[in-house]
């Protein structure tokens, strides 16, 4: 299902704009590792899934599994549900284990759609410390549905230089967040200088 859903994508892309991925170089080849997206609509999901190499399983919000249908879609295109107001154990564990095992897990560190800039939550952070695997942080800058890309064209996808994170201290933590947060900030300015 995760295949016959992106290919239905690529070709709806393809058909009304076109992707420019920067910095695919980046990505980690021979290694699980998180890759972090601004979340600003829905469109940079699937545009996400598009421009990395291997499949992404990503976290979402728990409320979206509660219809059976779409938590049934959900779950065959790799989506697993996370409680975001209170984050039990197994929210960790799965993505670990993922990760661990060499998958790639996506995750928005904003934790909900906004055009807004909010600070990162430390879940990413955290899972990336657990599993030892590095953080891409992602931007995505262009439309946010399919009638936007109509009329917009262009998605462009960049990514950034992984992060390591590795610490024993929650302190330090919260500053490999403000870390992803500056590196993400830093894709932006990049978009903008050119």
């Amino acid at each position: 299902m995760y295949y016959f859903t992106l290919t239905v994508a690529k070709i709806l892309v393809h058909i009304f704009g076109k992707i420019e991925v920067k910095n695919k170089h980046l990505l980690p080849e021979d290694e699980g590792y998180i890759v972090t997206c601004t979340h600003r609509g829905w469109l940079e999901i699937l545009i996400l899934g598009i421009c990395v190499p291997k499949p992404i399983h990503f976290m979402a919000k728990k409320e979206l599994f509660d219809n059976k249908l779409i938590g049934y879609f959900l779950r065959k295109i790799n989506a697993f549900p996370v409680d975001r107001e209170n984050p039990s154990p197994s929210s960790i564990k799965q993505p670990v284990k993922l990760l661990r095992s060499g998958e790639i897990v996506g995750i928005f560190p904003s934790g909900t759609r906004t055009a807004e800039d909010v600070p990162l939550k430390r879940g990413a952070v955290t899972i990336s410390n657990l599993s030892k695997v590095p953080i891409v942080p992602a931007l995505y800058v262009g439309p946010r549905t399919f009638k936007e890309l109509r009329r917009m064209k262009k998605a462009t996808i960049t990514f950034g230089e992984p992060i390591y994170v590795r610490t024993s201290s929650k302190e330090e933590l919260a500053t490999y967040t403000e870390l992803l947060n500056e590196k993400t900030m830093e894709l932006e300015i990049q978009i903008e200088k050119v």
